[in-house]
């Protein structure tokens, strides 16, 4: 079988390399993909084609894609979590130094000195103490959100010497493992903002993060704190941020989101969304998602997806069933049935549930019959059904 990939944005060919040509049709536009692979494109417009079977996003955040849309339609959405880890988090160090170390308006200045090179010389050192900065050991980096980048931001700030305290009342297992044992951990939020001299976040932007950083929260902060923002645009208040830049209450904003509010002001550093922009980020988010994507569609794996639950199977038999139903009673009851009575047996399953979906793998000892499919695919609340 074939299977047709649409890219929506340029996609490393390190992760497209393990699409065979033999096996797969990349293109960049059809009517009717079995997945689709994209960076930052927004899907929140598109039309979803029937066909449709998967969306791996090469990155992290899913905000540009329709998740209610695509679980309606039984469409698995894959993302990258932890690809980008270390491009981010050596953007923030970057970050953190720019602030502390003033190295924006100190280049401005430099770039526009003029006259004889004595003269600049001059210029320089009579200019230089408008740019002392600071150094980080010994300050404090609050760090909300400790998942694959926080992990990695807070060890670093630990190896330069920094004091570290996290807040995620999530964090998993296997992130904690890997967090040095000297990063103290806040009962809260608010704890970590009154204790912190830089504070960065690692967070998606929904209703519990938007605004985290606003006129009140401010208030509780110390003067002169350093808030550096790669995660999301939202989760920072620009025109609360503005105030307290304006107060003193901030000295330095450091972010990857410009707006006309920040771009001109001395005291904040914008950049153009680069959080993951490397070679590197960008070929392993693209080698994910690629072998997820594939995974899914030979075998119906999922890892990583963002609206289903995570469902592994070892193949057995002669076919498989991948099956996305509504979450409700006797689904797996009605599967059994039909595949009795048309004599198949069934050789193991695996079932699982997110939400109001369920996900089912089956393997078969025979090839399904298309009479059969049909029914199956028939059954009352069954969303996508198809035979592997």
């Amino acid at each position: 079988m074939t299977y047709t990939i649409q890219t929506l944005n340029n996609i490393s060919d390190k992760g497209l390399e393990l699409l065979p040509a033999d096996q797969y049709n990349v293109v960049d536009e059809t009517d009717s993909p079995d997945a689709i692979l994209l960076r930052s494109f927004k899907m929140h417009d598109m039309d979803i084609p029937s066909s449709l079977k998967a969306v791996g996003r090469a990155g992290a955040g899913v905000n540009n894609i329709p998740l209610d849309k695509m679980s309606d339609k039984g469409v698995i959405v894959f993302n990258a979590p932890g690809a980008n880890s270390n491009a981010v988090k050596e953007l923030v160090i970057a970050g953190m130094l720019m602030a502390c170390r003033n190295l924006i308006p100190a280049y401005d200045f430099a770039s526009n000195l003029e006259g004889s090179d004595t003269e600049i010389h001059k210029q320089v050192e009579a200019g230089k103490k408008n740019f002392g900065g600071f150094e980080l050991p010994g300050r404090t980096l609050g760090v909300v959100g400790l998942g694959a980048i926080g992990v990695l931001v807070a060890n670093a700030a630990r190896s330069l010497g920094m004091n570290v305290i996290g807040y995620d009342p999530r964090i998993t297992i296997n992130h904690a493992w890997k967090l040095s044992a000297d990063v103290q951990a806040a009962e809260s939020i608010d704890e970590l903002l009154q204790k912190s001299d830089f504070i960065t976040f690692h967070v998606p932007l929904i209703e519990a993060t938007k605004d985290l950083i606003n006129e009140e929260s401010l208030k509780s902060m110390k003067d002169n704190v350093v808030i550096l923002n790669f995660a999301r645009d939202g989760i920072v208040n620009d025109e609360a941020v503005v105030a307290g830049l304006e107060s003193g209450k901030v000295y330095s904003y450091v972010c990857d989101f410009p707006s006309n509010l920040l771009k001109t002001n001395p005291r904040v550093v914008t950049l153009p969304h680069l959080g993951a922009s490397t070679r590197e980020a960008e070929e392993n988010c693209a080698i994910m998602v690629a072998n997820q994507v594939r995974d899914y569609l030979e075998n119906g794996t999922i890892v990583n997806s963002v609206n289903m639950c995570d469902v592994e199977l070892e193949r057995k038999g002669a076919a498989r069933i991948s099956m996305i139903a509504k979450n409700v009673p006797d689904m797996v009851g009605q599967l059994s049935h039909i595949l009795g009575k048309a004599n198949i047996n069934i050789v193991h399953m695996r079932n699982d549930s997110h939400g109001d979906l369920a996900y089912t793998l089956v393997d078969v000892e025979s090839e399904l019959p298309d009479s059969v499919a049909e029914e199956l695919a028939s059954i009352e609340g069954m969303v996508k059904m198809r035979v592997i």
